[in-house]
C-alpha cells in the first residue's frame, strides 16, 4: 500500500456512518490536501514552527503545541504538509539548505504526549472504526516519512527536553538521533488501559533493543529516565538540563566531518533492517481493532489520561504538571 492511500480510502470521512458533525470536523485536517507549490519552511503552519540556522545546516522543525501536546489533527495536518511540499520541493530535484532535521517544541517541559486520547476515546466509544483507522495511519505516515528522511540526504534529530510519551515517544524512536535532556522523561502507557503502542513503537524499538526488550519495555508501562534509556541503547545523547539545543548544535560539531559517512551508516541501518510501510499499516490495523475492544473501565482511565492532556494545555502553574506521567502511577 502506497504511504498516502488512507487519505484516498472510501472517500469522505463521514462514509462510515458512524461520525456526527463533530467528529468529521475533528477529523477533517487529515484530509486536507496540502499545497505543493507553497514554500516548505516559510509557509504558515498553525502548529509547527521552524528556525532553519544556514551556518551548520540545521532546520528546527518546533511542535507549538497550542491546542493539547498531543498529535492532534491539526498538528498532523501541518506535518503531513510539511513533509509533503519538503519532497516535493527536493526529493530528487536537488539537495535542501539543510543537512540535519532537529524535531523539538517549543514547550521544553513536553516533547508530545501522544496520541490525541479525547478523540481516541470518542470514536471507540463510537465504534467508528473508518474514522480510527484514519487517525492512526496519519500518525504512522509521518513516522514512516520521517523514518526515509522524507527521501533527502539528511540526518533526523529529536530533541526531547521534558514529557515524551506514547506516540510522541515513537515519533521520536523515528529519528535517527534521540537527543535527551536529563529531565527528559519517556514511556509506553497503553498497557495501563489494555492496550499496546501501535504507531511504530514495536517496529522502531526491536531494531534498536531486540525483540525481547522491545516487548518488555512496551509490557511494563514504565516511565523512563533518559539515563535509562541512555544505558538502554534507545537514547543516544543525554545532556544535562537547559542544554538541549545546546547539545545538538555540539554534535553536529563534532561529527559535521563525518557527514557523509554517518548518514550513509544511518542508510544502512535501513537497509538491514527496514521498517516498512506496510508492516507499520498492519500493526496499526491490529491495535486500532484492540482497541474497538477496550470496555469501559479501560475506557475510563483512557479519559482520565486524556483528561491530564487537557490540563497540559494550561499556560499557568499547572501547566508543569508531572501531570500525564503523574496520571499513570493512579492508572496501576
Amino acid at each position: 500500500m502506497d504511504e498516502s492511500a488512507f487519505l484516498r480510502m472510501n472517500g469522505d470521512v463521514s462514509s462510515s456512518g458512524l461520525c456526527d458533525r463533530a467528529d468529521i470536523d475533528r477529523l477533517k485536517p487529515l484530509y486536507e490536501v496540502a499545497d505543493l507549490k507553497a514554500e516548505p519552511v516559510e509557509s504558515a503552519y498553525e502548529e509547527l514552527s521552524f528556525e532553519l540556522d544556514r551556518d551548520v545546516e540545521l532546520l528546527w522543525c518546533k511542535q507549538k503545541h497550542r491546542e493539547r501536546p498531543s498529535f492532534t489533527p491539526k498538528l498532523l495536518r501541518d506535518v503531513q504538509a510539511f513533509q509533503q511540499r519538503v519532497k516535493a520541493r527536493y526529493a530528487g530535484v536537488g539537495a535542501p539548505p539543510f543537512r540535519y532535521l532537529a524535531w523539538a517544541s517549543e514547550r521544553p517541559e513536553v516533547f508530545n504526549l501522544g496520541g490525541d486520547l479525547g478523540l481516541i476515546c470518542h470514536l471507540v466509544d463510537r465504534k467508528d472504526r473508518a474514522g480510527l483507522l484514519r487517525y492512526a495511519r496519519a500518525c504512522v505516515d509521518i513516522c514512516y516519512q520521517n523514518a526515509n528522511k522524507l527521501d533527502l540526504p539528511i540526518v533526523t534529530i529529536a530533541l526531547c527536553q521534558g514529557e515524551t510519551l506514547g506516540g510522541g515517544f515513537e515519533a521520536a524512536l523515528s529519528s535517527d538521533l534521540i537527543i535527551a535532556e536529563e529531565k527528559a522523561r519517556f514511556g509506553l502507557p497503553e498497557v495501563l488501559f489494555n492496550l499496546f503502542p501501535g504507531m511504530g513503537a514495536y517496529s522502531f524499538l526491536a531494531r534498536r533493543i531486540g525483540v525481547a526488550g522491545a516487548e518488555a519495555m512496551i509490557f511494563s508501562g514504565k516511565i523512563y529516565t533518559a539515563g535509562e534509556l541512555k544505558e538502554l541503547g534507545v537514547v543516544d545523547v543525554v545532556v544535562p538540563n537547559g542544554e538541549g539545543r545546546s547539545g545538538v548544535y555540539a554534535y553536529i560539531d563534532r561529527h559535521a566531518r563525518h557527514f557523509t559517512a554517518h548518514r550513509a551508516l544511518y542508510k544502512v541501518r535501513r537497509r538491514f533492517s527496514p521498517v516498512t510501510y506496510q508492516e507499520l499499516t498492519d500493526i496499526v490495523t491490529v491495535w486500532v481493532d484492540a482497541a474497538l475492544e477496550l470496555d469501559s473501565s479501560n475506557l475510563r482511565k483512557m479519559q482520565r489520561l486524556a483528561r491530564s492532556q487537557i490540563r497540559y494545555s494550561g499556560n499557568g502553574p499547572d501547566a508543569h504538571m508531572t501531570g500525564r506521567a503523574a496520571a499513570l502511577v493512579d492508572l496501576r
